[in-house]
């Protein structure tokens, strides 16, 4: 009876509402870490804009500079600038806190492979926004101020300036991200290393393609978005192939256990 009395204490289930207030806690921290990092950077926020116009200041002709049509736009784009490097900025404790979320969900072999692809995700945008700033602006913009007629003045728009550079930071940060869409393609079936290598020529015409509708006509910055996505692609494939073998390797063992 003693033995019967003194059983473990019941665990409670977990309920669909349960999970809403977990997920409704963690975007609410979500939203709070890019309100601190947005309050921290308001007061630089003209400097900010700064740093990110010096590509364009750097190969505009003597004299020229650039402009705002709109009454605002000296306050909103900075404003906007700053909002999305916040967003950046905060997005390894974003990733966290979806991490935490899903975590308890996931089987022990899915948090070994989650986890690092979670960080390889965040450090790959960086790469790709680093990559557009440094590399690709340059290029660019010495090729548009090059190919403008005699007589023009060159006078971009703020606003108009800080859309086309957040275009090419998604599109170079999401272009950067192929490893970790190959690596989860193949994790969950979808196809196999052998097939994509298969698929070479394809993904390098597709990868070109690419590169000719995000960037300026000009084979130069489309070979410099299409090249490091074809070199992504054989690092994607080989990290899947990997694992790829491992989960070979267990298979057998999983299947003489009872």
């Amino acid at each position: 009876m003693s033995s019967a009395s003194q059983q473990t204490p019941s665990v409670k289930p977990t309920t669909l509402f349960d999970h809403l207030l977990e997920l409704r806690t963690r975007l609410l921290r979500a939203v709070l870490g890019i309100i601190v990092v947005f309050c921290s950077l308001a007061y630089f926020a003209q400097d900010i804009y700064q740093y990110l116009a010096q590509p364009l200041l750097a190969t505009m002709p003597d004299g020229a500079q650039m402009i705002a049509t709109d009454v605002a736009s000296p306050f909103f784009a900075p404003f906007k600038l700053t909002i999305v490097l916040s967003v950046f900025i905060a997005m390894p404790y974003i990733l966290y806190q979806i991490w935490s979320f899903v975590a308890p969900g996931l089987y022990r072999n899915e948090k070994k492979l989650v986890a690092p692809l979670m960080l390889g995700s965040t450090l790959l945008f960086y790469s790709g926004i680093a990559f557009a700033y440094f590399v690709v602006f340059p290029v660019v913009f010495a090729f548009f101020a090059s190919v403008a007629p005699e007589g023009v003045v060159i006078a971009t728009d703020i606003s108009s300036y800080l859309d086309f550079v957040l275009k090419l930071f998604f599109a170079f940060g999401a272009a950067f991200e192929i490893p970790i869409a190959i690596v989860l393609m193949c994790w969950t079936g979808i196809t196999t290393p052998d097939s994509l290598r298969q698929k070479r020529p394809y993904v390098a015409v597709g990868a070109f393609v690419l590169g000719m509708l995000l960037t300026p006509p000009d084979i130069i910055s489309q070979s410099m978005l299409a090249i490091p996505m074809l070199l992504l692609f054989e690092v994607g494939v080989i990290i899947a192939s990997l694992n790829h073998k491992d989960d070979d390797e267990e298979e057998p063992e999983e299947e003489v256990n009872p």
